[in-house]
């Protein structure tokens, strides 16, 4: 018998569509181009106005704005300081301004959310579920137009032809959801035939952006996370068995296969160089900055260097938040693996561990982890598996249990009459 609708799944719908929103918002504004123009002031309104909206409904659905402690979220709202400082003290302009006024509605989302963590798998699932809902549009734009998918101006690598979306956005959003739900049916949340349908082709479109740091990051994060359950699942362990197994053939028998791919058709120098990456990287460190400069950034800017993107979120950091902005997103990521690793072994363990692993690696090629981006949601993600469930933070201390009174033998004897 189905039970009745008491209306107290209608909060976790309102969550599941913040999520969404928030989601939309990280999409960007900047990317291929697609089958339909779209104007850039188009994106960004629909884009900024899933962030309004996002907040806006999670102060509906908690109108007395109770939210669970979180180092994640107090440290992000730290960092919040010197983004105001460098952009108002090095006269960044209303650009980046914006720009922190955006952050600080994406933190007061965040704050608003954290009420539901639990240290449960339902943000893993709204994780899930959006951005497949996500490469569900990149592959539609595949199958309409094959040339607008695979341009030739990104080399051939597969783009966002309905929504602009680079190929490292959809290696990245494809990375995540891969590695979430081997997860999720390791930990038997999930069967076989719902995670083939969004592990197969999420692996399909991976394999067709041709990028280099979703896959090396899905790879490497995926196996910390597996090897945290490896002493407590029996097929955590068979899966990693057979992982070392097919890793072996595979770099015996297709190693050629695997380095063109990786290649993409570079040279050595350029792979090298990191496709231009550290040219920009050492300009950046080189370039002449005041004190203020040094502690607090320049101030929040679109994550670029002299007209070229910095592609790395630990100098895209240091660039606009200074070292005060390092400190804190290192502080992040140490705090939640901390807490990770002291947690003992679980499905929610595992997958904070698969989630800060893939940041922190990506860190190294991307850049997001100092603004509103995929790469916070991801880390809010892992904050909310490793948050203690409010039943065991509301029970109160076991009382002590009072000392027994000792009782002569004589009087221990039981007198029958």
């Amino acid at each position: 018998m189905r039970p009745a609708n008491t209306g107290t799944d209608q909060p976790s719908k309102i969550v599941g569509t913040v999520w969404g929103l928030l989601v939309l918002n990280t999409l960007g504004s900047a990317g291929a181009v697609t089958i339909v123009p779209l104007p850039r002031s188009l994106i960004q309104m629909v884009t900024m106005g899933s962030l309004v909206a996002a907040f806006a409904l999670a102060l509906l659905v908690n109108p007395r704005v109770r939210f669970r402690a979180s180092a994640y979220v107090f440290l992000l709202t730290l960092l919040l300081v010197p983004s105001l400082i460098s952009s108002v003290d090095q006269g960044a302009g209303l650009g980046a301004l914006f720009r922190c006024a955006r952050l600080a509605l994406f933190v007061g989302t965040l704050w608003l959310l954290s009420r539901w963590w639990d240290g449960g798998t339902t943000f893993v699932r709204h994780h899930i579920r959006m951005y497949f809902a996500v490469l569900c549009s990149v592959a539609a734009g595949l199958v309409v137009s094959p040339g607008a998918a695979l341009p030739d101006l990104y080399g051939g690598r597969l783009v966002g032809a309905l929504w602009p979306l680079t190929p490292p956005q959809i290696g990245q959003y494809a990375a995540v959801i891969i590695g979430l739900t081997v997860l999720l049916l390791l930990g038997r949340r999930t069967d076989r035939k719902s995670a083939a349908v969004v592990v197969v082709p999420s692996l399909g479109l991976l394999a067709l952006t041709h990028t280099r740091t979703a896959t090396l990051g899905l790879i490497i994060a995926l196996v910390l996370a597996i090897t945290s359950l490896v002493l407590t699942s029996a097929a955590a362990r068979r899966v990693f068995s057979w992982g070392v197994l097919c890793a072996a053939v595979a770099a015996v028998g297709f190693s050629s296969a695997l380095q063109a791919w990786f290649l993409r058709g570079q040279s050595q120098e350029n792979f090298a160089s990191l496709t231009g990456r550290a040219k920009v990287w050492h300009a950046l460190l080189a370039a002449p900055r005041t004190t203020s400069q040094h502690l607090f950034g320049t101030g929040l800017g679109d994550k670029s260097f002299g007209g070229l993107p910095i592609d790395n979120s630990w100098l895209a950091v240091y660039n606009e938040q200074g070292v005060t902005g390092i400190a804190l997103v290192a502080a992040i990521i140490v705090v939640l693996g901390g807490v990770a690793l002291l947690r003992p072994p679980s499905l929610s363990r595992a997958c904070a561990i698969f989630l800060i692993s893939y940041c922190a690696i990506a860190s190294y090629t991307e850049a997001g982890l100092g603004d509103a981006s995929p790469y916070l949601l991801h880390l809010a993600v892992a904050a909310s598996l490793l948050a203690v469930p409010a039943e065991a933070e509301a029970a109160p201390p076991a009382a002590p249990e009072a000392p027994r009174r000792r009782v002569p033998r004589w009087a221990q004897r039981t007198e029958v009459t």
